[in-house]
């Protein structure tokens, strides 16, 4: 009669202990990607209405299917965008009466342009096709005029930047009496150059 040895049995209970302890440590440290966006906060449905705006009063910006930037109906490069919307929103143009005239403003007063920055309006249509990376660097150009223009501003008015402003009224550090300077002053940019960027779906452009 045949013998047989019996081999010995390994405990794999303490393996499965280390795997379950290794899978929550990597759940609770890896870096879970969120996705990234421009923050925009579009006015409530009932406070919508329609507002007549004037030709020279808008700026059109289009992004066709193939990612070909479009500027009041001209082919434009993407590194030409933010001069020609500063041009638009700085016009400073006098309208009839002379009562568009921007008396800060430093731009050419061009008829064919914006008659102030309070009625300037950028209006951008993009192709659902269009690539996201081609928005977003849309977007950047048309803040970045925004920026520099109360930028500009602000440092001739009162010798700081507007960022600057802004970043120092965040600080913990300030005093409230110098944060209610900075609100004062950045509410008096932000009047100066509202931010009016209009996005336009392609069915209703």
């Amino acid at each position: 009669m045949s013998r047989f040895r019996q081999l010995p049995e390994v405990n794999a209970g303490s393996m499965a202990d280390i795997a379950f302890l290794l899978l929550i440590f990597f759940l609770v440290t890896a870096a879970i990607p969120t996705d990234e966006g421009l923050l925009r906060i579009s006015p409530p449905e009932e406070n919508r209405s329609k507002v007549e705006i004037r030709d020279r009063n808008l700026f059109e910006v289009n992004l066709n299917p193939s990612g070909e930037l479009m500027v009041e109906q001209e082919i434009l490069k993407f590194s030409e965008l933010r001069e020609a919307a500063v041009s638009f929103i700085d016009n400073g143009g006098i309208s009839a009466g002379n009562l568009g005239h921007c008396a800060y403003c430093s731009g050419s007063g061009d008829p064919q342009l914006s008659e102030n920055p309070q009625k300037a309006i950028i209006a951008l249509q993009v192709s659902r096709e269009t690539g996201y990376s081609k928005y977003v660097t849309v977007q950047n150009e048309l803040q970045a005029a925004y920026n520099e223009l109360r930028n500009n501003a602000s440092t001739r008015l009162y010798g700081i930047s507007f960022q600057a402003m802004k970043t120092e009224y965040s600080n913990s550090n300030a005093t409230p009496e110098r944060k209610q300077d900075l609100q004062q002053k950045i509410k008096k940019i932000q009047e100066m150059y509202p931010q009016k960027l209009l996005e336009i779906s392609t069915t209703n452009f």
